[in-house]
């Protein structure tokens, strides 16, 4: 194997091309990008970098010395828009190819967006500093969808001094991810500090004025941002046979086919410990799954499947979010330590008669460390949790 593809340039593909060489691996190795920047850091985005706390220096994953130190075949600024599965060859949208012995797919997601023009979305650097400019204070800002990303944008303008209207479609904002209780919570704090915050409604358009709800009404806005979700950037792979279904569908080893592996936001694998297909778009996954398949792309012999307990945090005023496991499609919450009412607490959730999860807000990381245990050691939920902890049905 002489020559490595790693398709995306940002936290995964960055991961898996530094692990190929620490690995050992001194041959051919081409890092595509479609943004012109190098790697750079996405949480940021919505906290540090809307708020100004930080310049978009601070972002860089890496110094160029150090880029430089990889040897890489670096092509910035160029989508990859076809792959030929037989000849082992990538199209690239300057007319180039790229020829292979081994391909990892890392080429994350694209923010989903309403009819209508003008709304800001929060994906890239431009797509942050634009809005930024934009959050000044008195401004009207709409944030459609109150999930995890809509809510710490909705947060920083807040502190802005913006006056905020966040529109959501679900009765309790996370009440999928989280349940509805630890989503009430959490809505709360918006509320407490005069953001206006509707459930229940759909946004179906944006307009020169603002949104358009399915009602019919309008609300006025000077900014409009969409955090409604992603989709998996797959539409270039249609034709190279491929699985492709919400992601690049792999296995266990985060291969999609034969030395063609995926990682971080745009790969479904197959989660043994958790036995079943997911698509994680949290930082710290991204970067564990690009060493993973850069790893079992570079040693077939001694390949391991990707079995992690996934981990992501938020911060939204003064409030710091922290969660093990995969809380999708849970069974059941219990508060095992602090007090919702608070906003200081340690909920677990529980899948089947197992622990999959746990999610902790205001407490030290330690609070919630022995949970990640729980969760990859499988432990039984009856065993985990104790009978006489109050358990709310999800």
């Amino acid at each position: 194997m002489r020559r490595i593809a790693v398709v995306g340039a940002s936290a995964a593909g960055l991961a898996a091309a530094e692990t190929l060489r620490r690995e050992g691996y001194d041959g051919t190795l081409t890092l595509v990008g479609d943004e012109l920047l190098a790697p750079y850091d996405r949480p940021p985005l919505s906290k540090q970098l809307l708020s100004s706390e930080w310049e978009p220096d601070r972002l860089a994953l890496r110094t160029t010395s150090d880029l430089g130190a990889l040897g890489l075949d670096l092509r910035l600024g160029v989508a990859a828009t076809g792959l030929e599965l037989a000849e082992r060859t990538l199209h690239l949208a300057d007319g180039s190819t790229v020829p292979y012995d081994g391909l990892i797919l890392a080429t994350g997601v694209r923010p989903r967006r309403l009819p209508g023009e003008g709304a800001h979305v929060l994906r890239t650097l431009e797509d942050a500093l634009t809005l930024r400019e934009r959050l000044t204070p008195g401004r009207r800002l709409v944030v459609v969808g109150a999930g995890f990303l809509g809510a710490e944008a909705a947060a920083v303008a807040w502190r802005l001094g913006a006056r905020v209207t966040l529109l959501e479609p679900a009765s309790v904002p996370l009440a999928h991810a989280v349940g509805a209780e630890v989503g009430q919570v959490l809505a709360q704090a918006h509320v407490d500090r005069g953001v206006d915050l509707r459930c229940g409604v759909t946004v179906t358009e944006v307009t020169e004025d603002g949104v358009r709800l399915a009602d019919g009404e309008v609300i006025d806005a000077d900014e409009v941002l969409v955090a409604i979700g992603s989709l998996p950037n797959t539409e270039w792979l249609e034709g190279s046979g491929l699985p492709v279904g919400d992601g690049v569908v792999c296995d266990e080893y985060c291969e999609a086919a034969r030395n063609v592996y995926a990682a971080g936001d745009v790969a479904r694998w197959y989660n043994p410990l958790f036995g079943t297909s997911m698509r994680i778009e949290h930082r710290t996954n991204a970067a564990e799954q690009g060493m993973a398949a850069a790893r079992n792309l570079l040693h077939p012999e001694a390949r391991k499947p990707f079995a992690p307990v996934p981990y992501f945090w938020s911060d939204q005023y003064d409030m710091k979010v922290q969660a093990y496991g995969f809380l999708r499609g849970h069974d059941e919450v219990a508060v095992v330590a602090g007090d919702l009412a608070e906003r200081r607490f340690v909920a677990v959730y529980r899948t089947g008669d197992r622990v999959s999860g746990a999610l902790a807000v205001g407490m030290p990381p330690k609070a919630i460390r022995q949970w990640r245990q729980a969760i990859a050691s499988g432990a039984a939920w009856h065993e985990a949790v104790r009978s006489e902890v109050s358990a709310t049905e999800a």
